[in-house]
This record gives structure tokens, sequence and C-alpha cells, in this order.
């Protein structure tokens, strides 16, 4: 296993996951509670645009104007995405913040995909490259995309 730690104190966090995305020839699964990011939004495009299959679940969170603007975001590129409560439904979080790349590599942490994350805050990514590691990510973000919604369907039956 080859392992790799990054602190926003002396690393671009964004950078490393752009070029992670990058590298996808095959898949991206994300599983976000926050997510407003440009770059990382035009990173994901790139790679739904070169043919790997791209999937998102997000938080359906307190940050309800950003979370709307981040449900747009994905729908205007043509991401699939699905939206998660936590555990315990309406007002627990899915708090995850982790990356799958190609079945390979992972990228999880503190760090949120938001500007915040990366100019303003303290924050952690650590990039794992195993696939069993991975495969654990995968079945963890198979989980939630299968409890999760469709976008607009949140709360109905």
């Amino acid at each position: 296993m080859q392992a790799e730690v990054i602190f926003t104190r002396s690393r671009s966090c964004a950078e490393v996951i752009e070029t992670l995305i990058g590298s996808a020839a095959d898949s991206v699964q994300v599983a976000l509670y926050r997510f407003n990011s440009p770059r990382l939004a035009a990173a994901l495009e790139d790679a739904r645009a070169r043919g790997a299959s791209v999937r998102l679940c997000l938080n359906y969170n307190d940050h309800y104007e950003e979370n709307r603007a981040a449900q747009a975001t994905l729908a205007g590129i043509g991401i699939s995405f699905r939206i998660s409560q936590g555990r315990h439904g309406s007002g627990s979080k899915m708090h995850h913040k982790f990356l799958v790349i190609d079945g390979h590599t992972v990228a999880a942490g503190s760090y949120n995909w938001t500007p915040e994350s990366e100019e303003r805050n303290y924050e952690n990514l650590i990039v794992l490259r195993d696939p069993s590691l991975a495969a654990a990510y995968s079945n963890e973000f198979e989980a939630l995309w299968n409890e999760g919604q469709a976008p607009g369907t949140l709360g109905k039956s």
C-alpha cells in the first residue's frame, strides 16, 4: 500500500484531488458533505467527458442554498448524483468526504470540496493506493448510492 498525507497548511488539497480525478480512466465515486468548488466540478466534468463513470452522493444538509447550487451545477454538467442523509434520516448527516478512483485509489479526510476549505481552514487529506481499501470505500459509496434519493425526490414517497 502507498499512502500520502496532505495538509492545507503546506499544499493544495484541491490540486491533489484534481490530479486524481484527471487520472481516472474508468470510474469516479465521490461522497461529500459540502461541495461548491468550481475547479473540482470542472475536473469531474472533464472525467465524464473522457468516458469515466462519475457519480456523487451529496449530503442533504443545513447549507441549503449551497446544496441547491451544487445540485444545479452537477445536473448542468451531466453528473449523476444522489442526495443522502445520515443514519437517522432528517436531522442527521451524511458527513463523508471521500473519493474513489478506478477502484484502486482513495482520497479521504476532513477536506470539504469548498473554497473555504482550500483557502481558509486547516484541513487534511490522505491518499491511499490500495485496491482492498478502495473496495471498502467503494462498498460504502454503493450503500449510500442505493439509500440515497434522486434529485428532487428527497422526502417524497
